[in-house]
């Protein structure tokens, strides 16, 4: 009798998961929207739950799948979810229907660094975002140029050295180095040697961020979870280090700005304001405030460290790897660099990168390959019919852009997998689609560091093949896939190449 009520009650705890773990499945059918067919629990997301593959790696597959589609019907586990492939469409998500489509949809506890421009959503993003903005002004990067050459001057006398004995190197690696001192150069002030001494804390940083957890898919089973119970997605070292980098930095200017005029300056002139007030942008102009805590600072912080450290390090060294492939593209570049080096006397200033214009096609390459964040989504303040169709988002619902997916669609850019800098030709770009690359968002809710990313990476890029030729070598990989344990692209096989003295 007991076995009999035991499997009994096993049969119907099994019923009741089944059917809750599959109650929507009918959601995109119903509504006539194609879609990929969904799997018991996982939705269309069991490839990226179970690490086979991340989850840009998802929404780039299933935005291939679906070629004539405007837009695309699928699953994040049981919520959901629109991927939208119509450039037309996205243009109204992202700019010109921005106010109905202003969250990002990726708010967990505003304790534990939560409360960051990047994951704030509603009253708060916007009062952030109206502070810190200015900090990427041309005034502002001119204060920090100095700190950037400075770092890149140290970072080729370092691989000089290394490569004196060991020219085969790991780029990615190499490029770590320097983006992790000039961020906490740039942002911090602190004077840290990333190339010669411990750096294992800031490793083990970049290792906790970018590890994916379960964190983002239980989000997705119970959507609004995290929120709701106060949960944190980042793990507890990562909120500790960021708490005792401001306390630290904090004490040390004794809570008061300094003159250094850096991100840390921005935050105590803040802090010691106690309240940032802005105005809501509505018919009456209520105005709110937002009080600037140390928990605030703190998500700042982690935003900006990680925006400009590991974005950029990634970014180059996937350029450095296509440079070492492609001999012609390099020494195109080079002869562009030298003659901009020898116009102004080896001295890079703000106001005379943009006369590079082949570099900034390569970096612009770079990212169409390689988008760093792969794709994109905005949560739907109310329910939005989407633009020359019936499909109907409603409200609280998210609309996912696969910015791989559009980066390496053959409509857009023929031959994706080709690295060709010259896709990124004036000419060639003023006769694409506007929203046909995506690296930094577009929109209100672009990202406000594109400008630093570009500076900080035109700097070392210059100084670098001013000194060292690349070359591929025998353990130099001709094609990779993605590594499925990262948040953001990166590749599951080391980036080797052979770095030379010019």
């Amino acid at each position: 009798m007991v076995f009999l009520t035991v499997v009994t009650l096993a049969v119907v705890v099994s019923v009741l998961l089944y059917y809750y773990f599959t109650r929507t499945f009918s959601y995109w059918k119903d509504r006539n929207v194609a879609g990929p067919k969904p799997i018991p629990f996982f939705g269309n997301m069991y490839k990226s739950a179970l690490r086979y593959d991340n989850m840009g790696g998802v929404f780039k597959n299933i935005y291939e799948s679906f070629p004539n589609e405007k837009a695309v019907g699928m699953f994040r586990m049981t919520t959901p979810t629109l991927i939208v492939r119509d450039l037309d469409i996205l243009k109204h998500i992202l700019v010109k229907d921005f106010d109905k489509f202003v969250d990002r949809g990726l708010e967990f506890s505003k304790e534990g660094l939560g409360q960051n421009l990047f994951h704030s959503d509603g009253d708060t993003w916007r009062g952030l975002r109206a502070r810190f903005s200015p900090i990427f002004t041309n005034s502002k990067l001119r204060n920090m140029m100095y700190l950037l050459k400075d770092r890149g001057d140290k970072f080729v006398d370092y691989v000089s050295e290394i490569i004196a004995t060991t020219p085969e190197q790991d780029v990615h690696g190499l490029v770590q180095k320097y983006t992790m001192s000039s961020i906490t150069g740039c942002a911090f002030g602190l004077d840290i040697d990333t190339f010669r001494g411990d750096i294992q804390a800031l490793t083990r940083v970049d290792k906790e961020i970018f590890t994916p957890n379960y964190a983002l898919e239980f989000d997705m089973l119970f959507p609004g979870v995290l929120k709701k119970l106060n949960m944190s997605v980042l793990p507890a070292y990562v909120r500790n280090f960021f708490k005792e980098l401001v306390e630290t930095v904090t004490t040390q200017r004794n809570g008061q700005p300094s003159n250094r005029k850096d991100f840390m300056d921005l935050m105590l002139e803040m802090k010691n304001k106690k309240q940032l007030e802005v105005t809501k942008k509505d018919s009456d102009g209520e105005a709110f405030t937002i009080e600037i805590t140390k928990s605030v600072m703190e998500g700042q912080a982690f935003i900006f460290y990680v925006a400009g450290y590991e974005t950029s390090a990634s970014t180059m060294g996937f350029m450095l790897y296509h440079l070492a492939l492609d001999t012609k593209i390099q020494e195109r570049l080079r002869n562009e660099i030298d003659a901009y080096v020898e116009r102004h006397n080896n001295i890079i200033e703000l106001d005379t990168l943009n006369e590079l214009q082949y570099l900034d096609q390569v970096f612009s390459e770079t990212l169409r390959m390689y988008p760093i964040l792969d794709n994109l989504q905005r949560k739907a303040e109310n329910d939005y019919e989407l633009p020359g169709t019936n499909v109907k988002v409603a409200k609280d619902q998210l609309v996912v852009i696969s910015v791989s997916g559009i980066h390496h669609d053959e409509k857009y850019y023929p031959e994706p997998e080709k690295f060709d800098p010259d896709r990124f030709s004036p000419e060639n770009v003023a006769a694409r689609h506007s929203f046909a690359y995506l690296p930094f968002g577009l929109g209100p809710r672009h990202c406000i560091g594109m400008r630093f990313a570009r500076v900080q990476s035109y700097v070392c890029i210059i100084r670098l093949l001013s000194k060292f030729r690349l070359e591929a070598g025998k353990n130099t990989v001709r094609s990779f896939s993605h590594n499925p344990y990262r948040h953001l692209i990166a590749p599951a096989k080391t980036l080797y190449v052979n770095v030379y003295p010019r």
